[in-house]
């Protein structure tokens, strides 16, 4: 079989170019520990949010079936979709702030990708060793050792991905209800789809394609460059310092060997997820792991030279050799200012929207069947449906009231209670006396509904008109 890429035939490592499998080396240090904190707080919130009960109900559940959205104590109902474009718009400058300030933080740190491709990663250390035994078990032919250590890792890789996706079948169908189904096998036809797709795209994703899908499917990677400049933090090497490469005995002068402090030891394109060697530059395909800082440092420690060879820095800050008090002041240059700004404005329509939200919302539709229509007297009559969605938790009385034109009165009771997140539909009767209508006869006269809930401030105001034949 073909050698792995980071690896010669003899399981001894080589850099080459030839494409094939990589075998990222487990590394300890700050950035490694950070990441596996952003492992578990993640893993925490998404494994853990369904389990959540609030109301006696679920915390967060999205109730495709009934149009209702559960967030605590949010309810929202399809036509608060606005609110989720606002969180996509916050979502977008916060990447691009972070991105400007520090480049791609969400890829190292807490992209899904990144996140379940560490975990598989594990996995597969604890079922198959370290990177040289994984190199070894691949090359070496199939036998018992072998058969065992892969249907081991496989069954792993397999069990997480599937309760991944009965988790995320979980915000859509109460995971208590799901987990009643599970015993019997009853899962709906979509969710036998949902749990099995998910699954399926999990265990693909962080066990076979992972850095392809950094490398070559990701839009991020292609975007950053226009994200980041000179100033940007991003993870670099310091050619300056680290130039001319070469192996030398730890006890040796690099100086009266007219070498730098780079030994050329390759362990930082062994631990890096996507195979590249950050000593050529930022590459599109660096995700920002960090993991070439963390085991570099090591190398330097055990060499006696200073730390930070590979390390957080900017493109000025190492050509001109910055401090770090001076990079971190030119990190705050006016692109940066901007998306702050922009993201602090957006937060405050967010937040206001939602704090000014009523507990209820109204639609107003005209019978289409009859416009209007002339009862025996002379007096004239609309009809109309109103809508009402309760966004509360309790059943509500809401009364409605109409003005606009003098003498209009409503025919029928205007009261109507709507169920818990329910949705209330009432019949308006609105009758204009002979006389009053002389003055408006062939005209489209508006009106406005007012809608009040009993016992509370809160009311809503829908605009409609009221037809007057001739």
């Amino acid at each position: 079989m073909p050698a792995p890429i980071g690896a010669g035939g003899d399981g001894v490592f080589s850099l080459t170019d030839e494409p094939g499998k990589v075998y990222p080396r487990s590394v300890g240090g700050f950035f490694t520990r950070l990441r596996w904190v952003m492992v578990w707080v993640t893993q925490l919130v998404f494994y853990g949010i369904p389990w959540l009960q609030w109301n006696e109900r679920q915390a967060v559940l999205f109730d495709l079936a009934g149009s209702r959205f559960f967030i605590f104590d949010l309810v929202m109902h399809p036509q608060d979709l606005i609110y989720l474009a606002v969180l996509l718009v916050l979502a977008a400058l916060t990447l691009f702030f972070f991105t400007a300030v520090a480049g791609r933080l969400w890829c190292g740190y807490a992209c899904p990708q990144t996140v379940y491709t560490e975990i598989f990663l594990w996995l597969e250390r604890v079922t198959e060793g370290d990177r040289l035994a994984r190199m070894r078990l691949d090359n070496a032919p199939w036998g018992l050792e072998k058969i065992l250590r892969k249907v081991a890792k496989q069954g792993l890789w397999i069990g997480l991905a599937l309760f991944t996706g009965f988790t995320f079948v979980g915000y859509f169908t109460p995971i208590l209800d799901l987990v009643q189904e599970l015993w019997v096998l009853s899962f709906s036809p979509w969710e036998w789809f949902w749990v099995l797709f998910y699954g399926m795209a999990t265990y693909g994703n962080a066990g076979y394609l992972r850095e392809q899908i950094c490398k070559h499917m990701c839009p991020y990677a292609r975007i950053q460059s226009a994200l980041t400049d000179m100033d940007s933090m991003v993870i670099a090497y310091d050619a300056q310092r680290g130039e001319t490469r070469g192996s030398r005995a730890r006890v040796a002068d690099p100086k009266a060997l007219g070498l730098g402090d780079c030994i050329d030891c390759t362990l930082c394109v062994q631990v890096c997820p996507t195979g590249i060697d950050i000593r050529n530059g930022l590459q599109n395909e660096c995700i920002a792991c960090a993991a070439c800082i963390d085991v570099c440092d090591e190398v330097m420690v055990k060499m006696n030279y200073p730390s930070g060879l590979i390390r957080y820095s900017s493109g000025k800050g190492i050509a001109e050799k910055l401090t770090p008090k001076q990079m971190v002041k030119r990190v705050w240059r006016p692109r940066v200012w901007v998306y702050g700004v922009l993201f602090l404005a957006v937060v405050a329509i967010f937040v206001g929207g939602l704090s000014n939200r009523k507990g209820f919302a109204v639609d107003i539709i005209k019978d289409r069947g009859a416009l209007a229509r002339e009862l025996g007297n002379g007096d004239v009559e609309n009809v109309y449906s109103l809508k009402i969605m309760n966004a509360s938790e309790a059943p509500q009385t809401y009364t409605a009231s109409v003005q606009g034109l003098p003498g209009l009165t409503l025919t029928t009771d205007p009261v109507i209670t709507v169920p818990a997140t329910g949705i209330g539909s009432l019949t308006i009767r609105l009758t204009l006396p002979f006389e009053a209508t002389l003055a408006h006869r062939s005209k489209a006269s508006p009106i406005r509904f007012r809608v009040e809930a009993k016992g509370q401030t809160v009311a809503v105001e829908e605009k409609s008109t009221f037809l007057i034949p001739r």
